[in-house]
């Protein structure tokens, strides 16, 4: 089978799929469904073909490189559209204290909670359950070199993905951020889970409407 022939089935694929697919799933789902070895260097002249289809203004969405997989989702343009079908599902709220515990994490990962208090100044309890029921971010194991062995956390899957980015390494530097606001300490009281201020957390890239 020629790469024109084979574009449309990874197009399938990527387009069937929830979750972004990574080259190498790509490639062992082709070669049963076509009951031929496909080589994943042809996968990959597939990928670049299709990406740049897509790239052009005719199409709402695109190929995108996220999670360690490629998944269509949807163009900047277009996001307060799809926001008006898929609100709720796209779209999650997180307090300040969240938002400042997530910031951290993010930038200061591997980190322990007691890391994470210092640099805040407050209890980062309540605001580390509700990122991990949130799934944004997860306990990655334990520090040993640290008394009592504390959990270790880092951003999840979940978190590079609703970001649109592959790796923490792609956030932006913290130079590059003009409102600095979400990192800087909170008081005792604005900490707590009665907190009421909400941050709404928009992703970069949405995943396309199915």
């Amino acid at each position: 089978m020629d790469i024109e022939q084979l574009i449309p089935h990874v197009e399938a694929l990527i387009f069937a799929s929830e979750r972004p697919l990574t080259q190498i799933e790509m490639t062992e789902a082709l070669g049963q469904a076509l009951d031929s070895a496909i080589e994943s260097a042809r996968i990959a002249t597939c990928l670049d073909a299709i990406r740049e289809k897509y790239d052009t203004d005719y199409f709402p969405f695109g190929l995108r490189e996220i999670g360690g997989g490629y998944q269509f989702l949807t163009k900047m343009a277009f996001h307060k559209t799809v926001l008006q079908l898929n609100g709720e599902k796209h779209i999650k709220k997180l307090s300040s204290a969240a938002m400042e515990t997530l910031s951290i994490i993010a930038y200061k990962q591997p980190i322990t909670k007691s890391e994470i208090e210092y640099i805040r100044g407050v209890s980062a309890d309540y605001s580390i359950q509700k990122l991990l029921e949130k799934e944004l971010i997860v306990i990655s194991g334990r520090n040993e070199e640290m008394v009592g062995k504390p959990l270790i956390y880092n951003t999840s899957k979940s978190f590079m993905d609703y970001l649109g980015i592959n790796s923490p390494s792609q956030l932006p530097q913290l130079k590059d951020i003009t409102d600095m606001q979400i990192v800087m300490p909170t008081s005792s009281a604005d900490a707590t889970p009665d907190d009421a201020r909400e941050l709404v957390i928009a992703p970069g890239i949405l995943k396309k409407a199915s």
